[in-house]
């Protein structure tokens, strides 16, 4: 029997199996996809499953994170704010930078599944 939290070795092989094309693939949906996969990842506790600054650690700050379905933000603000963190930009200290731990890929795919779930298209 397994323990709880755990998933058989079958599951796994599914799991691997189904992902990994996906993570394989060039273009928007792969990017966002993978970039939906750092987000909850990296940024959920802050920004929540909704990325709308909701997430459980959210109350623990002030300011609260950002919104980020309702940014207005360009692409190269969104990456330099993921790279640098907030203070590097005369933001909010709590954000983090996660330059030294996420490679340009994944930080642009970070963009791109924000991009993809924002609001202000």
């Amino acid at each position: 029997m397994q323990a709880q939290g755990q998933i058989s070795d079958a599951h796994a092989q599914v799991v691997q199996a189904t992902a990994t094309p996906l993570l394989a693939r060039d273009g928007p949906d792969a990017a966002h996809f993978r970039g939906s996969l750092v987000f909850f990842n990296y940024c959920v506790t802050c920004h929540g499953p909704n990325a709308d600054g909701s997430g459980r650690a959210a109350k623990l700050y002030n300011p609260k994170p950002a919104n980020l379905r309702e940014s207005d933000k360009n692409a190269a603000y969104m990456r330099l704010i993921i790279r640098s963190g907030g203070k590097a930009v005369a933001r909010s200290e709590y954000m983090p930078p996660w330059g030294e731990e996420l490679t340009d890929e994944q930080i642009g795919d970070v963009v791109a599944y924000l991009q993809s779930i924002s609001t202000k298209k």
